[in-house]
């Protein structure tokens, strides 16, 4: 458990937090800039000293002000990535890894040189110099140096920002392979909800030094009070399990929690049992008052109504569906959701036009 209680004032701003985190796996602190985001990692890191404070990782407390303790960074076993990889420029890409791994005694270290490589896909570049490096090639070394250290926590302050499209697709899975083989649990920092999506189990969202709301990654972004419902990429992350795979079609059969039908994807083959992380855009949500076979959409599910709130768009509404335990949201028209005399409770039909399948 990672428990960080910040209470700190500076200039016009004020951060006043508390944080209960997952002591595994990977919280995702979201919102826009100047929200406080960095200013909880720099607290977590010690880089920032706040005057009444709490921090404990794992059972080590590293600051509580009431009694006068405060560990210093250098002394707080912490790794932090940052959006540019400060690489040692006249050293290797190996001397750069080797720099924080030698200062770890042998019997501390928890993660090998080897597998720090082999995680990153950054073998074939040990022996080149950072000048001759792409952006996503930089940033995979610093994580790995940062790993090295073998940290009890690993900060990453929005560690793709620096990076296009291309390059942010490439690192994207080697950040999941982290998440998925390794237990040292990780705070992200972002405000791009397609990360999130794709990394986050736990997610907490910050508006102006403040806590808007924090919890499971799923059950938050079905949440229609919270600003990401308002993004265009507004939509929910559900973990779905594998019933089959339909070679012809080239059709995955998915089980959604507590839903009866199963959901189709067009994709490659999976191994049934296998758990799958999707996600489902409001915008690829309709809704009818009944079930219409003859369509070209696959997937149609029976839903409850379970809330209705105004969209950005004020031509729009945002409704709040629930499929058995799932929930989903759904972008609609104000005329349609008239037309179909949509309140909470009503008993409808959800039809998914796409899903994404994140991992």
């Amino acid at each position: 458990m990672i428990h960080a209680r910040i209470d700190m004032t500076y200039g016009a701003f004020s951060l006043n937090v508390d944080l209960q985190l997952p002591g595994r796996g990977v919280s995702a602190l979201f919102g826009d800039s100047g929200s406080g985001k960095t200013t909880c990692l720099r607290c977590l890191a010690g880089l920032s000293q706040a005057a009444n404070a709490y921090i404990e990782v794992n059972g080590e407390v590293w600051q509580d002000s009431a009694r006068g303790i405060f560990v210093a960074p250098h002394k707080r076993a912490l790794g932090y990535v940052f959006q540019e990889a400060s690489l040692f420029e006249h050293l290797s890409v190996r001397r750069n890894l080797e720099y924080g791994w030698r200062r770890i005694r042998p019997e501390h270290r928890k993660v090998g040189l080897d597998q720090a490589c082999s995680l990153l896909g950054i073998d074939h570049l040990l022996e080149r110099q950072p000048a001759h490096l792409s952006g996503g090639e930089r940033q995979r070394v610093g994580i790995a140096r940062a790993l090295l250290t073998s940290p009890r926590l690993l900060l990453m302050d929005e560690p793709l920002a620096a990076l296009d499209s291309r390059r942010k697709g490439e690192i994207l899975p080697y950040l999941e392979r982290l998440h998925d083989e390794l237990e040292i649990p990780v705070v992200y920092v972002s405000h791009a909800q397609d990360e999130v999506a794709r990394l986050a189990d736990h997610l907490v969202v910050l508006e102006q030094g403040r806590v808007l709301a924090s919890g499971p990654l799923g059950s938050t972004l079905a949440r229609l009070d919270l600003p990401m419902a308002l993004e265009a990429d507004a939509g929910v992350v559900v973990q779905a399990r594998v019933q089959s795979y339909d070679p012809t079609y080239q059709l995955l059969s998915l089980q959604l929690p507590g839903a009866i039908e199963p959901l189709r994807v067009a994709h490659e083959l999976r191994t049934a049992g296998e758990t799958v992380r999707i996600k489902i855009q409001a915008r690829d949500v309709s809704l009818s008052l009944s079930e219409d076979d003859a369509s070209s959409i696959l997937n149609r599910f029976a839903v409850t109504v379970e809330q209705v709130s105004a969209a950005h768009n004020p031509a729009h509404v945002q409704l709040s569906l629930r499929a058995g335990e799932t929930l989903i949201l759904a972008r609609i028209t104000r005329f349609s959701a008239d037309q179909l005399g949509v309140v909470a409770g009503l008993q409808a039909w959800a039809q998914i036009k796409a899903v994404a399948v994140l991992a």
